[in-house]
């Protein structure tokens, strides 16, 4: 099982005992140190004191765990952020209805973004209803898909 894999089982009843959910766990090198990041959510955002209250939490969890074999790392936690792009299928749901941007890798239609209203998602496809057109888009064609943030 990979750090990943390891610390998102055993931290993840934990922060869900707190009221929070995992969004993702990440464990990647950052600003020349490993950096393990678990992203936490609930519906009326996360803020410092909730990022502060689970870290606290599971600090002692990941001590006693010792995910990385004894190698040292950077323990973040923090929300998700206005513009995490979509990768579970839950992050798509609770979306649905709601504007988002389509990164392609390749042009489709000569555009490769695309800005719209969320409609749905399944194995093969993620349908946008760009202004009055219902866009069918193959998943294997999609770079990332993330809210539309508006800044007004």
């Amino acid at each position: 099982m990979s750090v990943v894999e390891t610390v998102a089982k055993s931290v993840t009843p934990k922060i869900e005992e707190l009221g929070f959910e995992v969004v993702d766990v990440e464990y990647e090198k950052k600003y020349g140190q490993m950096n393990l990041t678990i992203y936490i959510d609930i519906p009326r955002g996360v803020n410092l004191d909730d990022c502060e209250a689970v870290n606290n939490a599971i600090n002692p969890i990941l001590d006693e765990l010792d995910p990385t074999d004894g190698a040292p790392y950077v323990l973040n936690v923090s929300s998700p952020g206005l513009d995490r792009p979509f990768r579970k299928q839950r992050d798509f749901e609770r979306n649905y209805g709601k504007e988002v941007e389509v990164k392609l890798y390749a042009p489709l239609k000569g555009k490769k973004l695309y800005e719209g209203v969320l409609q749905a998602r399944d194995d093969n496809t993620v349908t946008v209803l760009c202004g009055n057109e219902e866009l069918k888009i193959e998943n294997t064609r999609i770079a990332l898909v993330r809210p539309l943030v508006k800044f007004e």
